[in-house]
């Protein structure tokens, strides 16, 4: 295809499936295992397969993708790994729900069947992923793709679980965890939602053993009271002093419990009397713990009151509740009932409030782990954060981190590995055989082991992902070349969950944090700036502004939303006709890119080539846009190394449409003519051709389809793929060349542009037709400005529509009559209206003009004025009056000061 018979309008759908298609039969994307190249890897947060990618998703693939490309063009060994996160909690959610459905438990199916159907589940819902990420355009590594259970990072969880149980730093134990009744699993705190809600707040009367009295306590969960072993005060408190060491009778349950003293207790809060329930509250285990107390479990698993609630025994806890209220009551021991509003934990997963439980799991010993990557952090500044704000949230969180509870009561996951002796005995090992060979060795040949049913927290594989998918704990090459990992871009919702995790397992296992950086991003918005939400139902498909718009105008509308690193940004979608405004702008500026490549292209020789001429045959314009294209790279190159990416998109945007569309094209049309000085022609057709090269290459990163489309045609006269030629993603981005800058002329060039916009704003004022050429006086008393508007003449002359232009130190006074003047820095520009414009016509027109708009301007200072109009108007209303007032007057002073000037007063 030849470059006169350039498709009118691009194509986005065609174009972006043949490139993506390409990119990745030609292994474009494949990361090299030995390389001199400087290796430069990044991760994907696996998605969950849980279902399909939401706009969050498509936002943190677009900034990976950029970063990516990025480095691949300037010549790095750049790998993007990519896979999916098994998510033992989401993924049995929805399985125990289609089982239900069916009428069936898990039970009855069996765990081999459960398993069988979750991994259909994986497949069917990897595949949607993967698909949406080819249509986002990603330049990932699909050769090193990894799933969270796939046999090698199943064996790398096995190696960390078993060799941090035999350096004593996982441990099997009976503690209080939160628990989950909907899903019956423990959940780790960070997998708690903490709501605040209006509840009550219950007042209780303990009676004293000695019948002498009694004490009120106050709580929030009635029904733990059953489980209550001792009631607490401070030691401080002068009201309970003489108490201490006596004992109340527990209603209902009829059990004498002590009357404890511990500096724990608020003295302020309700009577200054606790009720302690070691096995379901964190904080009363604790002192549980201080005082010896006794644990007494209340609970079953599904959240109703277990055999040690007496009457109570099989209800739900929240039925309970009303249940214990309502015998206290009748036993006249309900003192008072309080609004309350206080937070409670609920499960992320399950949606239903937490259960604190005393439960045997297993747990990772938290601070050996946290202080190695705290000693990193506070002494290396590894990783380093961005935006730095958020360095601080993740050192608080490693400080105040807990034993990490790891086991879940689930079937789809990493089972743990450890079997039981018919005595309790625990062999953790790497494999049944191994667990067998140490059974054998203690009990002898005929021991039978049982394994432990529960699987590991879907966050322990996660912790691993930056090294296991290199292959850890093998020394692979690529462990060799790509370990640690150059960038981590996630989420802030996500630094407590996933980024610690990963520090603390990477320092433990590798002796080196597993990124250099952690590029944490904001949320993607809707149309009322509200957080996208399941709950809320207002998520927004990115598949759907693809098919509309193209996977280029959907990235760079999410880039070129962000106002600054880590910031939110805000879309906006119009969801009874799918369509979005800022998508469709992207667009815009898509086919703007694609209409100015092809007027390029059309005025192109055949034997146009990339090197640049002599510089000596540079003409001002030339000049200027190559010093404004080597400012742009150099600017565009220190923002994408700052992880500056939405800044970065608004400089390419404004240099490509500003400075070279709305300017240059426009000032060099004139020299693209048959008839021009064939240099000057050559001249201007080599420096469209090397700017526009750049200008694709700048936005590669961020509009990949269409550049490479472009770039395509503009190289080989063809965009069809081929195997013989190489491809835009992987050319060198733009170096910098300083030896083009020079910021004088830009200033000089600057000042020449702003006179031509004034004779362009001279002319729509005094309403001359487009199609007439008019004089003009430029005035300075600079001689530097005066050679400058005299080289420019030309360009004013064209861009202005003037025919005959003066350039002058002084001004004869007579020059302005008949004429309209402006001022650009200290230049003075005057149009003379002589011949163009009927100056009667003009001075009647505006007189009118100025005459309604007194009009309007007396209306709204009567109104103003008025002082039961100021009184009973809506304050917004008032306001809105004064502005207009404001604006009208300006007006009225601009018109009157043209009437002046063209009546010569």
């Amino acid at each position: 295809m030849s470059t006169n018979e350039l498709p009118k309008q691009y194509n986005p759908l065609e174009s972006e499936a043949k490139w993506q298609k390409y990119w990745e039969e030609s292994g474009v994307f494949v990361a090299e295992s030995q390389s001199d190249k400087d290796p430069y890897c990044i991760m994907i947060p696996p998605p969950n397969v849980t279902g399909s990618l939401h706009m969050g998703h498509a936002f943190q693939e677009v900034l990976i993708d950029i970063l990516i490309r990025y480095h691949r063009m300037r010549g790095f060994n750049t790998l993007w790994l990519p896979g999916t996160d098994h998510a033992s909690i989401a993924v049995q959610t929805i399985l125990d729900k289609q089982i239900k459905a069916e009428g069936k438990t898990n039970q009855e199916i069996g765990r081999k069947k459960f398993l069988e159907r979750a991994w259909q589940w994986k497949a069917a819902s990897e595949g949607t992923i993967v698909s949406q990420l080819r249509r986002l355009g990603v330049s990932a590594d699909w050769t090193r793709e990894r799933f969270t259970m796939d046999e090698g990072l199943s064996n790398s969880v096995t190696e960390a679980f078993v060799k941090l149980y035999e350096a004593g730093l996982i441990y099997r134990g009976e503690y209080l965890v939160n628990w989950c009744p909907e899903s019956q699993s423990a959940v780790s705190d960070l997998e708690v939602d903490n709501k605040e809600v209006k509840g009550h707040l219950w007042n209780f009367r303990y009676p004293l053993s000695d019948g002498s009295g009694y004490l009120v306590v106050a709580t929030t969960r009635p029904e733990t009271m059953l489980g209550d072993t001792a009631v607490a005060v401070n030691p401080d408190d002068d009201r309970y002093k003489h108490l201490i060491g006596k004992t109340v009778m527990l209603p209902i349950m009829n059990r004498e419990i002590p009357i404890i003293d511990d500096r724990y207790v608020d003295k302020a809060f309700g009577s200054g009397c606790v009720k302690i329930t070691p096995a379901h509250d964190p904080n009363d285990f604790e002192m549980g713990q201080r005082h010896s107390l006794p644990l007494i479990n209340i609970l079953n698993k599904d959240g109703s009151i277990n055999e040690n609630g007496g009457e109570f025994a099989g209800q739900d806890r929240f039925v309970a509740r009303k249940n214990v209220v309502k015998k206290l009551d009748e036993l006249g021991l309900l003192e008072k009932i309080e609004d309350y509003n206080h937070t409670v934990p609920y499960s992320e997963r399950g949606k239903v409030p937490v259960e604190p439980l005393l439960s045997i799991q297993w747990f990772v010993k938290i601070k050996p782990l946290s202080d190695f990557a705290l000693e990193q952090f506070d002494k290396q500044n590894s990783p380093t954060f961005v935006p730095d704000r958020w360095g601080k949230v993740y050192r608080d969180w490693l400080i105040r981190l807990k034993d990490w509870c790891i086991s879940r009561q689930l079937w789809w996951g990493h089972q743990i590995p450890a079997w039981y002796a018919p005595d309790g005995s625990i062999f953790v090992a790497k494999t049944e055989e191994e667990a067998y060979a140490q059974a054998k060795a203690k009990f002898g040949e005929d021991v039978k082991l049982e394994r432990d049913p529960d699987v590991l927290d879907t966050w322990f594989s996660s912790g691993l992902w930056p090294f296991s998918t290199l292959g850890w704990p093998e020394e692979t090459q690529d462990f060799q070349t790509f370990y640690p990992t150059s960038v981590l871009v996630t989420g802030f919702d996500i630094i407590f969950f996933w980024v610690a995790r990963m520090t603390m397992m990477a320092g433990y296992f590798t002796g080196k944090m597993p990124f250099n950086t952690v590029y944490i991003h904001g949320l993607v918005r809707d149309e009322n700036n509200q957080k996208m939400s399941k709950s809320k139902n207002n998520g927004i498909d990115p598949l759907v502004l693809i098919n509309k718009y193209g996977t280029d105008a959907l990235r760079y509308s999410l880039v070129k939303e962000i106002t600054g690193a880590g910031q939110d940004i805000r879309l906006d979608y119009n969801r009874k006709t799918d369509e979005s405004t800022t998508v469709e702008t992207a667009r815009n500026f898509a086919n703007k890119l694609w209409n100015a490549s092809r007027f390029v292209m059309m005025n192109l020789d055949a034997n146009h080539g990339s090197a640049m001429i002599s510089t000596e045959n540079l003409e001002l314009a030339d000049r200027w846009i190559l010093s404004r294209y080597a400012q742009t790279v150099l600017q565009v190159r220190e923002q994408l190394d700052s992880y500056s990416l939405g800044e970065a998109t608004k400089s390419i945007y404004e240099f490509f449409w500003g400075d070279f569309c709305d300017w240059y094209i426009e000032l060099v049309k004139s020299r693209l003519q048959e008839s021009a000085d064939p240099t000057s022609r050559a001249t201007v057709q080599q420096t469209l051709r090397f700017v526009l090269d750049g200008i694709l290459r700048l936005l590669h990163p961020f509009l990949p389809h269409v550049t490479e489309e472009i770039w395509q045609l503009l190289t080989y006269d063809t965009s069809e793929p081929s195997s013989d030629r190489p491809v835009l993603a992987i050319q060198p981005y733009p170096e910098i060349d300083t030896s083009y800058i020079n910021e004088e002329l830009e200033e000089q060039f600057n000042l020449l542009i702003g006179t031509i916009r004034t004779i362009r704003n001279l002319r729509a004022e005094a309403e001359i037709k487009p199609s007439a050429k008019v004089k003009a006086i430029l005035q300075s008393d600079r001689d530097r400005e005066r050679n400058l508007l005299e080289a420019g003449q030309s360009y004013i002359l064209d861009l202005a529509r003037v025919e005959d232009l003066a350039v002058v130190a002084t001004v004869d006074a007579s020059a302005t009559e008949q004429a309209i003047a402006g001022v650009v820095g200290t230049i003075q520009v005057i149009v003379s209206l002589v011949g163009v414009v009927d100056i009667g016509q003009l001075v009647a027109k505006l007189e009118r003009t100025l005459t309604k708009l007194e009009g309007a301007i007396n209306s709204t200072q009567g109104r103003l004025n008025n002082e039961g109009y100021i009184k009973k108007a809506p304050p917004e209303v008032v306001a809105t009056a004064r502005a207009e007032l404001e604006e009208s007057l300006k007006q009225q002073e601009i018109l009157k000061a043209r009437l002046a000037q063209l009546q010569g007063k």
